[in-house]
């Protein structure tokens, strides 16, 4: 996903659920409603107020439309999924690798580590290769410790966490002043013959990070606190 800085507007999800965090159910429908609108809007658009030939914008609408269907599709296909109503294979893939509860405490070398949270499309995969042998989601994550799945990030949330933290970090290393360089509160860094540098001195961004990280919560790179993600 590209970074772009987010509005008020984009952070305001609390109308697009009915709890604390969207259901997968929810985007499924939501999604849905967003390929109907296109359309509408496609439609709309082929008879403007004003005579302006928008085949081009047109075509793009359905486009756009036709994509958003398919994300709709695959989230009401997974909706099914966690609430147990697709058989699951109990394994993943040609390694045969458990997931969910019994893949807590293995070692998967391969693919990311160990599949305890799978991905939509382990799902959909476990969805396809479902046997004889089949679980369901709600049975395979049953004993999860509840302390992992509050724990669990996504990697959008992650990314946008570092983002974030990039931000503050660039904001407060200029409040402080350069013990080595002597530039003042609101100044860039220098070089030892005068250039302005993008780069601020290594003590200097190393306070930023630390006075960051205290007030945002982290440990390195790390969030540790999730609240309102």
């Amino acid at each position: 996903m590209q970074d772009h800085q987010e509005t008020p507007a984009e952070t305001d999800t609390a109308h697009l659920r009915a709890g604390d965090r969207i259901t997968l159910d929810e985007l499924a429908v939501h999604l849905s409603a967003v390929d109907v609108r296109l359309r509408q809007l496609a439609r709309a658009a082929e008879d403007p107020d004003t005579p302006v030939e928008l085949e081009l914008t047109i075509d793009s609408l359905y486009n756009i439309a036709g994509q958003v269907q398919e994300l709709g599709d695959r989230m009401g296909h997974l909706a099914r999924i966690v609430e147990g109503d697709v058989p699951l294979s109990t394994q993943l893939g040609v390694q045969r690798d458990p997931w969910g509860a019994a893949a807590l405490d293995t070692d998967r070398e391969d693919f990311g580590g160990p599949a305890v949270i799978p991905t939509q499309w382990q799902l959909i995969r476990l969805a396809r290769d479902a046997g004889d042998d089949a679980t369901t989601y709600p049975a395979a994550m049953a004993d999860v410790p509840r302390s992992i799945l509050l724990s669990w990030e996504s990697k959008a949330t992650g990314a946008r966490r570092r983002r974030e933290r990039d931000a503050e970090v660039r904001a407060e290393t200029l409040r402080i002043p350069c013990e080595r360089c002597q530039a003042a509160s609101g100044e860039q860094c220098r070089t030892s013959s005068g250039w302005i540098a993008d780069q601020a001195h290594t003590g200097r961004r190393r306070e930023a990070e630390a006075r960051v990280d205290a007030r945002l919560g982290y440990v390195g790179d790390n969030p540790v606190a999730v609240a309102d993600a």
